[in-house]
């Protein structure tokens, strides 16, 4: 039974592209261990409020990853 946990900040992603990181994590999940798997795959999308998570010391905000989104 696994447990996939998502950690984002929160208010970078809609509930909709939420969604979509359930599905699609669990369908690749899935793909590794079996469709009778399904039932029992757990994904979880915890959210870290904006200016409380930090990469190479520095504090990382929404605003900072909807930016770099930008450039894709």
């Amino acid at each position: 039974m696994p447990l996939v946990d998502i950690q984002l900040i929160k208010g970078v992603f809609d509930e909709n592209e939420k969604r979509q990181m359930i599905e699609k994590v669990t369908d690749t999940m899935v793909a590794i261990e079996g469709e009778v798997m399904r039932g029992v795959t757990w994904v979880r999308v915890q959210e870290v409020a904006s200016g409380e998570w930090g990469i190479g010391g520095k504090t990382l905000t929404a605003s900072d990853v909807k930016a770099m989104r930008a450039t894709r």
